[in-house]
C-alpha cells in the first residue's frame, strides 16, 4: 500500500550542486537585506568563510557568530539570541555541522519569543510561528538537521538533552555542497556518517514509517553505506568529481535520511543516545554508532523482511556490515569502563522511556530490557 505521512513538511527549496555554498549570500539576499551567519571555527580556518563573504551583494548586511564548539547547549543559544535580537535579521544562515544548524534553527525560531528557550524546551509554553527565515548549509553528513523542524539542545543545568520543534522552523533554503566535506576531520566524518546511517535504519523500521519514508530510508542506507568509507579515507579527494562522487552521495544520503526520520521518527538508539550522551559528554554520532549494534540485536526478532531489505540496501548482512564499518572507521566507545560513572540508572531508563524516539521503536522495551541494554553498552 502506498502511503505518505499525514503531514508532509519539506524545505521549499533545496539546491544540490558542486560549489553552491559560495552562492549562499546572493541566495539569502532574496530573503532580506539583513542576516546573521552562524558558522563553526573550521569554516574560517579552511578559508571558506572568506570565500563566502567575498560573494556578498554590496547592500547585504551580514553579522557573523562563531559556534564555540561541542554539543549545542541552551547557554550557547542564549548567547546567539542576544546577538540576533540586536541585529534584527531577516534570515539566519547556518554553515556547519549539526550543532551549528540546531543553534541557528532554534535562534531563528525563537528570536521573537517572549520566554526563555528552556521554558519552551520543557513544554511550559506553546511555540509560536516565526517570521525569520532559517537557511541551512551542512558541512558534515550528518545529522540531517537541514531537513527537520527539530533542534536538540543540552540543558546544562539539568544535564538533559531535549528538543525544540515547530513546523515554521523548517529551513526555507538548503544548499548541499559536497566540497564543504573536504576539510571535515576523519573522526567527524565517521561519527556523523554513522549518525546518518542510524537515522536511515531507525526511520525505516519505525512503527510510524510510511511507504514514502521507507523509500527514502532505504535509498539513504544504500548511499551512506556505499560512500562513508571513501569519504573517511580521503575527505578531500572524495569531494571532487560532481554529483556521483562519494562525498556527494554521503551528503545527499544524510539529507534523505533527515527527511525520512523527520516524518517517521527514530527508535531506541536515539532514545538511549540523548541521556547517555549528556552524561558522558560524548558526540551524538559516536554515541549512536556504539548503541546501534545493541539495539539492532534487540529489535531483530521483530524486523522480519525489513531486516532483509536493509541488508540488501547495505550490500551485506546488516549487523555484520555495521560491525565492519565500526572497525574500519576506528570508532571507539566513549563508555568503556564507564559503568561506575552511572549513578542514576533509573533516571536514564525513565528518560529513555519518555523519548518520542523510543515510542516509535518497532519492539516495545520494558524498563528491565532498557537497563540491560544500557549495562551492555557501557561495559
Amino acid at each position: 500500500m502506498v502511503t505518505i505521512p499525514e503531514t508532509l513538511i519539506l524545505p521549499p527549496c533545496t539546491i544540490h550542486r558542486h560549489g553552491v555554498a559560495d552562492e549562499l549570500l546572493p541566495q539569502c539576499a532574496a530573503l532580506g537585506q539583513r542576516g546573521v551567519l552562524v558558522h563553526g571555527c573550521s569554516l574560517a580556518r579552511a578559508g571558506r568563510l572568506v570565500q563566502i563573504l567575498h560573494n556578498a551583494p554590496a547592500d547585504l548586511e551580514v553579522s557573523l557568530w562563531e559556534h564555540p564548539g561541542g554539543e549545542p547547549t541552551l547557554g550557547q543559544l542564549e548567547a546567539l539570541l542576544s546577538v540576533a535580537r540586536r541585529e534584527r535579521p531577516d534570515w539566519i544562515a547556518a554553515v556547519g555541522g549539526g550543532s551549528v544548524m540546531d543553534l541557528a534553527k532554534a535562534c531563528a525560531g525563537l528570536i521573537d519569543a517572549p520566554h526563555t528557550p528552556g521554558e519552551y524546551q520543557r513544554g511550559e509554553f506553546e511555540i509560536q510561528p516565526t517570521r525569520t527565515a532559517f537557511v541551512a548549509v551542512p558541512t558534515t553528513a550528518g545529522t540531517g538537521s537541514e531537513a527537520t523542524i527539530v533542534s536538540v539542545l543540552t540543558d546544562e543545568t539539568a544535564g538533559l538533552k531535549r528538543s525544540i520543534r515547530h513546523p515554521s522552523h523548517m529551513a526555507r533554503l538548503v544548499l548541499l555542497d559536497e566540497t564543504l566535506l573536504a576539510n571535515c576531520p576523519p573522526a567527524v566524518v565517521a561519527a556523523s556518517g554513522m549518525d546518518a546511517l542510524t537515522q536511515a535504519i531507525e526511520s525505516y523500521v519505525s512503527s510510524k514509517a510510511s511507504w514514502l519514508t521507507e523509500q527514502l530510508s532505504l535509498r539513504a542506507v544504500t548511499m551512506i553505506a556505499g560512500s562513508l568509507e571513501a569519504v573517511f579515507g580521503d575527505p578531500s579527494g572524495a569531494s571532487q568529481g560532481g554529483p556521483a562522487c562519494p562525498a556527494s552521495e554521503l551528503l545527499l544520503g544524510s539529507y534523505l535520511a533527515g527527511i525520512a526520520f523527520s516524518h517517521a521518527r527514530l527508535g531506541l538508539v536515539h532514545g538511549l543516545a540523548h541521556p547517555l550522551g549528556a552524561r558522558f559528554h560524548a558526540p551524538h554520532g559516536l554515541v549512536c554508532a556504539i548503541c546501534l549494534p545493541h539495539v539492532l540485536a534487540f529489535n531483530q526478532p521483530v524486523l522480519g523482511e525489513k531486516y532483509e531489505a536493509l541488508s540488501h540496501a547495505a550490500g551485506a548482512d546488516l549487523a555484520g556490515e555495521i560491525g565492519r564499518l565500526t572497525r574500519q572507521l576506528r570508532l571507539e566507545s566513549p563508555f568503556s569502563g564507564g559503568s561506575h560513572k552511572i549513578t542514576d540508572l533509573d533516571a536514564i531508563v525513565a528518560e529513555t522511556q519518555a523519548s518520542g524516539s523510543t515510542a516509535a521503536n518497532p519492539r516495545v522495551a520494558t524498563d528491565q530490557e532498557i537497563q540491560a541494554l544500557i549495562e551492555a553498552i557501557v561495559r
